[in-house]
């Protein structure tokens, strides 16, 4: 029971739980930042166990869609964290998933039907873990979880990628294939069954997988494969498994290794990313452009150079926004409005650097970024230090506006706690209520930017203040 409890209190600690920080002269706190504010920050040592050298990996999104509640899914070296990030100033680890063989720095996870796919590469027999994200909803207190299936024709894989649209998985980097892309039919979750592979054109590091509907016509409807493998790029038609057409093989002048690219929406160009590029030949931060309007003839038209030459990661693109993880750079937000047209095609237009110490060529900082939430809330995964929540400046809502002009702190305590109010506001009136629902204290006229909450004596447990009869914040007593 003693560990149960430690077990709770650990887990429930929230990171700046005392609400967002904002970007004002180009820093959200410690961290440099220019149009996007920091809303919350879990550390590695929540995040994951503590087998090992513990340090954050990959990273993916979930919405519920009953609920509509946002969830953080982060790779760790050991395991994979859930964390419900709906109220982004407030995020709640739930628990998480230990790896089913070993640790390592590569773990990759993907979403299809309401079920995470995990994949870990060099760590012996892990096979594919296949967890029902739906469990997530009747979480209390924070749990170990257990995969539901444990998919067990491939034993280690670098990466995953998934077409929802097919249900298919292509899991790349594995043990079989010659490291090329092991197709796995998942519209059963629970049922993952092998489609067979493609090993002609060796090691895919990553991929990105669409039903195509783009410029080219001659392959409208078909499923393809677009595959970074480490010295060229591939483009397969993968739509018949048990017939692999080869597109198109390209590569591009200073290869290091070729690492990830992904399709902008109309799916007329694509941005690629070569990890070992800035290392190789001391280049800034590059970006490859390449116009994929005749998928047999792709061409490159333009190269996009940051402003240091930090290494890029994996990088996605939401509308006209490129969201790139730039290891020491941290996130790196591009314009790609006027993607190929005369002139700069790409234009930095704002990041958030969760690595403050410097830019340098080196593998530390941020690993992904996962920018599709409706919401607008964007989580990073960074090595060293964790998950982030961020938000393009001056979008949070006029609720969270007003959640965030209160902070309550310790939180968790074994202590009386402190409300303070930021901006010149007033406590007018506090009111907390047990678990059941029973108010248990209430103060009235307290006019004061700062208030004390008498807990100490009372029953250890999670308990809902209610500030100036609108605002709900929780406090956990241990």
């Amino acid at each position: 029971m003693k560990h149960k409890i430690l077990f709770f209190i650990f887990f429930l600690i929230l990171f700046y739980s005392s609400g967002q920080t904002p970007c004002s002269n180009g820093f959200a706190g410690e961290y440099p930042c220019n149009n996007y504010d920091l809303l919350s920050h879990i550390p590695v040592s929540t995040l994951a166990n503590t087998s090992g050298n513990p340090e954050g990996s990959d990273i993916w999104g979930w919405t519920d869609p009953v609920t509509g509640k946002e969830y953080a899914i982060a790779a760790m070296t050991n395991s994979t964290a859930f964390v419900d990030i709906t109220d982004p100033i407030n995020p709640i680890f739930l628990g998480r998933l230990d790896s089913n063989a070993g640790n390592n720095y590569w773990r990759d996870v993907k979403i299809y039907d309401n079920y995470a796919f995990i994949v870990a590469d060099n760590v012996g027999n892990h096979g594919m873990q296949v967890f029902d994200l739906t469990k997530l909803r009747d979480i209390t207190t924070p749990v170990t979880l257990s995969s539901d299936v444990i998919y067990d024709n491939v034993t280690s894989c670098h990466n995953i990628v998934i077409n929802e649209a097919s249900a298919v998985a292509y899991l790349v980097g594995c043990n079989n294939f010659n490291g090329g892309p092991h197709f796995v039919d998942i519209s059963d979750p629970l049922n993952p069954k092998s489609l067979g592979g493609y090993s002609l054109d060796g090691y895919t590091h990553d991929a990105q997988v669409i039903t195509y509907n783009g410029p080219d016509i001659d392959y409208t409807g078909r499923e393809i494969l677009v595959g970074s493998n480490a010295n060229k790029v591939v483009i397969l038609d993968v739509t018949n498994k048990n017939t692999i057409t080869k597109i198109a093989e390209f590569d591009y002048p200073q290869i290091g290794y070729t690492h990830q690219g992904w399709f902008t929406d109309d799916q007329r160009y694509f941005l690629l990313g070569d990890e070992e590029d800035e290392l190789d030949f001391g280049i800034n931060t590059r970006t490859l452009v390449f116009d994929f309007l005749d998928l047999d003839n792709p061409t490159q038209i333009d190269d996009y150079y940051g402003l240091s030459n930090a290494i890029d990661h994996n990088g996605y693109i939401k509308g006209t926004e490129f969201f790139m993880a730039c290891y020491r750079a941290g996130m790196r937000v591009l314009d790609i409005s006027n993607i190929g047209s005369d002139g700069n095609q790409l234009t930095e237009i704002g990041y958030f650097d969760s690595y403050p110490a410097n830019n340098e060529t080196a593998f530390n900082g941020a690993w992904s970024v996962f920018p599709y939430f409706t919401s607008g809330n964007i989580i990073i995964n960074d090595i060293e230090r964790g998950l982030f929540v961020v938000r393009k400046s001056g979008t949070l809502s006029s609720d969270e506006v007003l959640k965030n002009r209160f902070s309550i702190s310790p939180n968790p305590t074994n202590n009386n706690a402190i409300i303070k109010a930021t901006q010149n506001h007033q406590i007018k009136s506090v009111s907390i209520f047990n678990i059941l629902g029973r108010k248990v204290f209430i103060k009235q006229n307290i006019n004061d930017e700062k208030f004390v909450i008498p807990l100490e004596k009372s029953s250890k447990g999670l308990y809902i203040v209610k500030i100036n009869g609108a605002i709900s914040k929780k406090l956990i007593l241990y």
